[in-house]
């Protein structure tokens, strides 16, 4: 009788592998000898021969070899680099059978992480995009040089090696030629470029975002430094070279960190921020602030939102992780009252300016903790009817949870960016709420990303 040990994987094996579904990191899975195996790049269906090249106690990794029966889904990626970037996932596989699988990893969340049958809830269609090309209105490439040459891209995957990026196909059209200009005119003027191993050169990150509504471009320098040298000739070339490039900015980053952005921003040209506009409402982004990365997709996704919450002007809503305010005033119209808190100061701020600015005067915004403040709210008398959380991939806060719990509105509508994490909240929530419905919403076309909007109603 073979022990449990001698059936184990072992480092560089060989072995045939049928593909049985995709992993939330849109990696292929199959079984071999009962132990799990994930195989970037492998489609369900598929047969394939891969090489083992990482065992972990309870999985092992592998890469195709070989693939023996292609999935009828496979398609040829639009971007040569796809596969070394990082960024995309999923350019291999049909877009239609994109939103099938993506409706699928949130089955297999709820299936893994809670007590409920899949099967008896009401899982809809992912809602995707007519065209999921060109859709993201941000890129922070990373500058590097090479015999003279500046490059500017993403990390390889788990490696630091630059991967050049000429033309993103995710990525919005005006932010690919800034960002091409800008490499262009640092590269002409023999603009220091950083370099991370020596911690030598001044431009570290080129940041471009474009309001999609708008066309306003802006350029973000970030730099190891405040001087830059010929900063006036940057400035006057990019203003010749793009004119709808509305606001240049520079940002001190020297610390050694893989954080993009530090403490100091400085505005160069133009405005501090560029406008943007999703549905009736209008946004001033800066530099620093949080907006969604496909504006044509928020709008379906705050839809569902409001299609969720069913307000008739009677409600009290909190917008828990409100942000700068956005869901809470695409319900403001329909709501008594919206309150929102957030724990970043300057979101609290934007919020406030952008209810302002809308005219909305039933609306509050406070800095600091949900679980923190709701509970004061409701002592003082003030108990809301919708609770609409949308939290970071962690999921909710344990205390969050405990909280609405105890505060039990009628309804609370949880949207997700990490399926795994809502799974294991609608589990706690489960002993109070039962699920109406879940609508997937595909934000991310062509990675493993996927947008839910939850529905949950007091039992």
């Amino acid at each position: 009788m073979k022990t449990e040990q001698s059936i184990k994987i072992e480092p560089k094996q060989t072995f045939p592998l049928t593909i049985k579904r995709l992993g939330i990191n849109g990696e292929g899975v199959g079984y071999f000898k009962k132990q799990v195996v994930f195989v970037p790049g492998a489609l369900p269906g598929e047969e394939v021969v891969v090489e083992a090249t990482k065992i972990h106690p309870k999985f092992a990794e592998a890469k195709v070899k070989k693939i023996r029966i292609p999935s009828p889904n496979r398609v040829k990626p639009l971007c040569p680099v796809y596969d070394q970037c990082g960024g995309c996932q999923l350019q291999h596989l049909h877009y239609d059978q994109q939103l099938k699988e993506k409706r699928d990893i949130i089955i297999q969340a709820l299936e893994r992480h809670t007590k409920l049958k899949p099967e008896s809830l009401d899982i809809r269609e992912t809602i995707g995009m007519e065209n999921p090309w060109g859709y993201r209105n941000k890129s922070s490439f990373q500058v590097g040089e090479k015999g003279g040459k500046v490059l500017a891209g993403l990390y390889g995957l788990n490696s630091h090696q630059l991967i050049n990026i000429e033309q993103c196909a995710v990525q919005h059209s005006h932010t690919n030629e800034a960002t091409a200009m800008v490499k262009q005119i640092l590269e002409e003027l023999r603009i220091p470029i950083y370099n991370e191993k020596t911690r030598k050169g001044i431009v570290r990150t080129i940041v471009t975002r474009v309001g999609v509504q708008t066309g306003e471009v802006q350029v973000v320098l970030i730099t190891s430094q405040k001087e830059l040298p010929n900063k006036e000739l940057i400035i006057q070339e990019i203003q010749k070279r793009l004119p709808n490039v509305k606001s240049i900015v520079q940002n001190i980053n020297g610390e050694k960190t893989s954080l993009i952005f530090g403490e100091e921003t400085h505005n160069l040209a133009g405005e501090e921020f560029i406008q943007e506009t999703l549905g009736d409402l209008q946004f001033e982004l800066s530099a620093r602030t949080f907006f969604q990365l496909n504006p044509v997709q928020t709008v379906n996704l705050y839809n569902e939102v409001k299609k969720a919450a069913a307000l008739t002007g009677k409600e009290k809503v909190v917008d828990a992780y409100c942000g700068v305010g956005t869901i809470g005033l695409w319900l403001a119209d329909q709501s008594l009252e919206v309150r929102g808190m957030d724990i970043i100061p300057e979101s609290i701020e934007d919020a406030k300016k952008n209810a302002k600015r809308h005219g909305y005067t039933n609306t509050k915004y406070v800095p600091g903790k949900a679980e923190e403040i709701l509970p004061k709210w409701v002592k003082k008398g003030w108990k809301p009817d919708v609770i609409v959380v949308d939290p970071p991939r962690t999921g909710l806060d344990k205390q969050l949870l405990e909280t609405i719990l105890q505060v039990k509105p009628e309804k609370l509508i949880y949207v997700s960016c990490n399926p795994s994490t809502l799974a294991k909240d609608i589990q706690t929530l489960s002993s109070k709420y039962e699920v109406k419905y879940v609508q997937p919403v595909d934000m991310f076309p062509h990675t493993a990303h996927v947008e839910v909007v939850a529905d949950l109603i007091l039992k």
